[in-house]
């Protein structure tokens, strides 16, 4: 028994000194996002308490281990520690991946803050959250109207579409969290159908540099966006109650977010605005109402490694239009244009009647991401959108309650894009689109169908290169390729059609020609678009940085363009478009000297645009019809030159104090023809000066100068008119700008703790403060009426 003893303590012992416990383990720990390393990290093994640091390269080494596997926890300040389970069998390396950025996440969930960049080599102007809650009253035309080179195109004063760099309808693209909006945007009073209060930040782009959106946003790129969703648990929500006095209306909005430390989360908005006819300092605006709706739900899981969300969203809204912009005969044209006032002025009501526009617009969809520690971060989405748009003209008997314009847009859209990052100093960007889209036109409306029934694919791929070359230089070089394939199908005009020339030219798209006076054609068309970029960003080591981008970039024409003929019911008048256009081509060069510095900062964004088969609309005369007089506007191709610069900075002047500029000045000409282009902004300057006590409840008080000057580089336009009643002819000028103007507006706002959880945010602003009478060049109603008088505005805030 004691041989037997000896003999398995002397196994064992040989066991013991057979075992390996002379291995090293080290490696590093990064950011599991750009691979950064995490300095003071803590890396210790549960089972002997054993630990180390990390030193200034992220490096740890740990030694005496033995083999078997071991249970790591990993730890740094402001991060989620982390668990591995690793084998060690002799000498091992392993890199340890965290969530540096947790804390930064949440924050920018909380104060709506971003500082993702979407192109390196051209300037970004944004707008934040707090901003974006100021104007919950407001669309997003009007918030954009606050940038530097952002102005808009309106009817009224409730239908607003934002203008870049002077361009808009296609050529400005709005994306709306990751998808691009289709909601026959080519019309001049067809505003983007999106609800401010439904987006956390707003980024512009002025042009189209940033490819991975689109290749065709000659004019620029709006990118709406939601903030990402802490990976906590919390419950956290606001609401925002807006009244105003000019309509007698405002708005309510709220929403709720809830989050689990476990990555799920889900979020909840709604809005509701509701104005009555606006007014003009010395009389009410008939007919200019506006009674909007919109819902947003979103849910999803966020792994830091991975993750999915789903999103849907419903916008409604109705919209009158100036009464007195819809008149019957060329005396009443010639009589509104001429008089001060509009010719048709009724009591204020909440009421929406014709001529008014109702757009329903739909948005499911699905997005994931999944990132690979070799490959990079690889990019989902699936979007589904339906707009409806009707438009209700003036009509008598029994259609009067009928649309005379319902259009059914759907679109399917897939994206799938991965962003890689090559090495410390590259990163590429790569991408696939695909898009199918159909456009119903109800011909139960009994009037000649604006734009015809039509099918139509996108396809599109692009490659994006940013190279650090040293600490101060970038250098940014993309392409991309666009197909476009159109298919049509509509009842031509026989008159119209030969006087064209189609009965040559696209004979071989006619399906029947016996419709009496109507020829069905099938018209089938494709575009191929290429787009680049290239630019440079240089960092000087005292605060200034110098950008410098140039971009190529093509359009197909929209389906009005191409087939419009007929009366445009909510813009009142006659459009015209053409089968042979051709695809839009834009060269686009701008240069950025940009100062950031507390005491002062300022850019300076001078650029040059020049664009070959440029398509146009413009007004030709008038065509008497059963109905009245209407405009006619026809579109036409030629080259257009663009000339312009953005200025903004500001200086502080005390602990307190702060005084900011504005100023843009753009120049459009019709190179072909040798004169200005129609609709291009005027110069204009805005100076603001601004008080803000952050002791003092965050109070904030700002007074600000707009001065916009008169559009003197105009084309001529003007025709004339057979006045039945005098039996003589006049002029009507549809061409000549209004003078120029100067507001004076003040905002402000004060923070209150009602709570440890719970916040107030009062604001207060009055705009157009002199009650001043003026008329904007951009505004379509501006023909026959003024444009909005003072208004008083409080807006409240509460943050749960």
């Amino acid at each position: 028994m004691r041989l037997f003893l000896l003999s398995i303590l002397f196994i064992s012992c040989q066991i013991s000194i057979s075992q390996n416990c002379s291995n090293t383990i080290t490696g590093k720990v990064i950011d599991q996002h750009d691979g950064t390393i995490l300095v003071d990290a803590k890396v210790t093994i549960l089972e002997t308490q054993q630990f180390v640091l990390t030193n200034f390269e992220g490096e740890f080494s740990i030694s005496n281990l033995c083999n078997k596997t071991y249970t790591f926890e990993v730890y740094h300040a402001f991060c989620d520690s982390k668990t591995y389970k690793l084998e060690v069998s002799g000498d091992t390396y392993k890199i340890f991946r965290l969530e540096h950025h947790l804390e930064e996440l949440n924050e920018i969930i909380l104060e709506g803050k971003s500082v993702e960049i979407k192109s390196n080599t051209t300037l970004e102007n944004k707008i934040s959250k707090e901003d974006l809650e100021h104007n919950s009253a407001n669309s997003l035309g009007d918030v954009l109207n606050n940038i530097s080179g952002v102005s808009s195109l309106n009817t009224g004063n409730t239908i607003v579409k934002p203008i870049i760099n002077g361009l808009h309808s296609s050529r400005v693209v709005v994306m709306n969290d990751g998808l691009r909006m289709e909601d026959q945007d080519w019309g001049s009073e067809h505003a983007p159908n999106l609800d401010v209060n439904a987006i956390d930040n707003i980024t512009v782009i002025k042009g189209a540099s940033a490819l991975q959106y689109s290749g065709n946003a000659i004019g620029g790129i709006i990118i709406t966006e939601n903030s990402k969703t802490p990976v906590k648990d919390s419950l956290y929500g606001k609401t925002i109650v807006t009244g105003a006095t000019n309509g007698r209306g405002g708005t309510v909005t709220s929403q709720l977010t809830k989050s689990f430390k476990s990555g799920w989360y889900g979020k909840a908005q709604g809005s509701i605005k509701r104005f009555g006819d606006f007014n003009a300092p010395d009389y009410n605006l008939s007919n200019t109402g506006v009674f909007e709706r919109s819902l947003s739900l979103r849910a999803g899981v966020n792994k830091f490694n991975s993750g999915i969300e789903a999103y849907y969203s419903l916008y409604k809204v109705e919209t009158g239009i100036l009464r007195a912009s819809h008149l019957g005969g060329a005396e009443d044209q010639v009589r509104a244009i001429n008089s001060a006032q509009p010719l048709y002025i009724d009591d204020f009501t909440y009421n929406i009647d014709a001529p008014y526009q109702d757009v329903t617009h739909h948005i499911a969809r699905i997005k994931a991401f999944k990132k690979f520690n070799d490959i990079g971060t690889l990019n989902f989405q699936y979007g589904y959108q339906q707009n409806n748009r009707l438009e209700f003209d003036v009509r008598r008997g029994d259609d009067k309650d009928k649309a005379s314009l319902d259009l059914k847009l759907d679109t399917h859209t897939l994206l799938l894009d991965l962003d890689s990052k090559i090495s410390s100093t590259t990163k590429l960007k790569l991408g696939l689109t695909g898009q199918y889209q159909t456009n119903f036109a109800d011909p139960n409306t009994g009037v000649r169908r604006l734009i015809p029934d039509y099918d139509k694919y996108n396809f599109g791929a692009y490659a994006i290169l940013d190279k650090k070359i040293n600490n101060q230089l970038l250098f940014e070089i993309g392409a991309r390729f666009d197909y476009t394939y159109l298919n049509a199908l509509k009842f031509y005009r026989t008159s119209f059609w030969e006087s064209r020339d189609y009965d040559t030219t696209f004979q071989d798209i006619v399906i029947d020609g016996d419709f009496g006076d109507q020829v069905l054609a099938n018209p089938k068309l494709s575009f191929y678009n290429p787009s680049a970029t290239v630019g440079l960003n240089y960092k000087f080591n005292n605060g200034y940085k110098l950008l410098f981008n140039y971009a190529l970039s093509s359009r197909a024409p929209n389906p009005s363009e191409l087939f419009s003929e007929g009366l445009h019911h909510s813009a009142s008048r006659i459009e015209y478009g053409d089968l042979q256009f051709d695809s839009e081509t834009s060269s686009k060069v701008s240069i950025t000297l940009l100062r950031e510095n507390d005491n002062f900062s300022f850019s300076i964004n001078p650029y040059a645009n020049f664009i070959n088969n440029f398509i146009v609309i413009e007004p030709i005369g008038i065509s008497q019809t059963i109905r009245g007089n209407f405009q006619i506007w026809e579109y036409r191709q030629t080259n257009a030159r663009l000339l312009g610069v953005d200025i903004n900075s500001g200086f502080k002047l005390t602990d307190y104090f702060q005084l900011k500029n504005q100023f843009s000045l753009v120049k459009g000409k019709d190179t072909s023809q040798d004169e200005a282009l129609i609709n291009m902004p005027a110069a204009s300057t805005k100076n603001t000066i601004v008080y803000n006590n952050k002791k003092l409840n965050n109070l904030n008080l700002a007074l600000e100068s707009e001065y916009v000057f008169r559009q003197n580089e105009y084309p001529n336009n003007n025709f004339e008119v057979y006045i039945a009643e005098t039996e003589t002819t006049e002029i009507v000028d549809v061409s000549t700008p209004p003078s120029a103007y100067h507001l004076l507006n003040f905002n402000s706002s004060v923070d209150f703790k009602l709570n440890n959880k719970t916040s107030l945010t009062v604001g207060f602003d009055v705009s157009n403060i002199f009650n001043k009478s003026y008329r904007n060049y951009l505004n379509r109603t501006r023909y026959y009426a003024d444009e909005l008088g003072r208004n008083f505005l409080i807006n409240l805030k509460i943050n749960y």
